[in-house]
Parts: C-alpha cells; structure tokens; sequence
C-alpha cells in the first residue's frame, strides 16, 4: 500500500489534514481512499461515500439513502448498455449507533457474531497503521496479514 498526506491552502489545522491511499489486495484487487477532515461545502456521512467498479458493473452507496448499481445488460462499444437497480433497504432496521447496538445486542442474546468484530476488523486497523507508516516513510509499504 501507498499513502500521501497534504494539508490544502485552505485548512484550519496545522498538520495535514487529508491523505490519499492506494492499497492493492491479494489477486491484484485495487482499493483506493480519500479522506479529508478539512473538506467545506458537500459533507460525507461518517459512513463515507463508497463507489465499486467490476467487470459487471458498478455501484455507488452515499452513506444514507439506498445503493445504486448500473448492471452491464449488452456489452459493446465504448460503453456497454446498462440497467439501473436500487437496492432494496429495510426501513425497519435500525442504522448508525442504534443500529449497532441493535446488533450487540442481538449477539449477546444469540451467540451469533456481530458486524464489526475484533477478528475481522484487525485487519482495518492494520491498513490503517499501514497508510501511516507509508504517510510517515513515503515509500510502499507491505502488510502482512
């Protein structure tokens, strides 16, 4: 993985404030992050704004309404001939910290695992100290996992 950080012209903090990531996976699978914590006018959800891109397609989530997908349906010429879907959201389910709490609970009671176990996040966080020491180094950095 790669990692950049800078602090623009118009940010209020001292140090930088936003960083730029290329992290590439096992099987050549490309990942990239932004994030700025300085950004003004059109603000992310602490979810973010989340954009995948395959050979089928692709499909985009905000962070607050509904998934989007343009589905290839015909392939060819510069561009294949797409349908658009939206993806189907319970309204009943509860999202952000009720949400999670929702889903603690649920495990308490069941056993079942929950979204976000440690087990499973390690492996963000290793990223994340991965983008800081690339940040840090300004070299590629390996992790191992």
């Amino acid at each position: 993985m790669y990692c950049e950080e800078f602090n623009p012209p118009w940010s209020w903090y001292r140090g930088n404030a936003c960083a730029t990531a290329i992290f590439e996976m096992t099987g050549g699978l490309r990942y990239t992050y932004r994030g700025s914590w300085c950004s003004e006018g059109r603000h992310t959800s602490w979810e973010s704004e989340w954009r995948a891109v395959g050979p089928n397609g692709s499909a985009t989530w905000d962070g607050h309404g509904a998934p989007i997908a343009d589905i290839v349906v015909e392939r060819g010429g510069f561009h294949s001939k797409t349908q658009t879907i939206t993806a189907d959201v319970a309204s009943d389910m509860p999202s952000g910290i009720a949400g999670s709490l929702r889903d603690f609970l649920n495990a308490l009671k069941t056993g079942a695992t929950p979204m976000g176990e440690c087990h499973d996040n390690i492996k963000s966080l290793a990223m994340v100290f991965g983008a800081i020491e690339s940040a840090r180094t300004g070299k590629r950095v390996t992790i191992k996992l």
